[in-house]
Formats: C-alpha cells, structure tokens, sequence
C-alpha cells in the first residue's frame, strides 16, 4: 500500500508538471524556463513527501486531513508568492 501511494504522487507531481509544458507548446503567455520546472519540482515533491510522511505516521484520521490541508495551504500560498509575489 505504501508504494501505491508513493507511485500515485509521482503520477501526481508529473501531470502537474505537464500542464505547462503541454501549454508553453500551444502559447506564449506561459513562459517556463528550466529553473522554473525544477522549483516547481522541489515545492510538488516536497508537499508530496509532506503529505505521505503525515499520512504514515498520524493514526488520527481527521487529524490526518487536517494536516494534509495545511500542507497543501501551504504550498499553494509559497507558489503564488513565487508567481506574483503578493507579500
């Protein structure tokens, strides 16, 4: 079971990633360079890692969902900054 969930973040991160690739091919209003796909790489993956080292070792389900919330806030709130820098 722990390796489904593993590959599933994997699976996860990689469509999140294609999203822009696929866009950059049809316009450009999305404009990606390398560094940006490896920032966005380390923030999935660490959220990814996060989330999964939560899921294992939190028994409290709601606990559990809380936390992955939180993480998830997170990283959306880091992402946006890094987009258009709000702070």
């Amino acid at each position: 079971m722990k390796n489904k969930r593993a590959y599933l973040i994997a699976i996860i991160i990689a469509a999140v990633l294609l999203i822009p690739f696929i866009a950059m091919q049809f316009t450009k209003q999305v404009n990606w360079g390398f560094g940006d796909f490896i920032a966005a790489a380390l923030l999935l993956s660490a959220t990814g890692i996060a989330c999964e080292l939560a899921w294992r070792k939190i028994t409290k389900p709601r606990l559990r969902i809380a936390l992955c919330m939180g993480i998830l806030a997170m990283l959306l709130l880091v992402w946006t900054q890094l987009a258009v820098g709000i702070f």
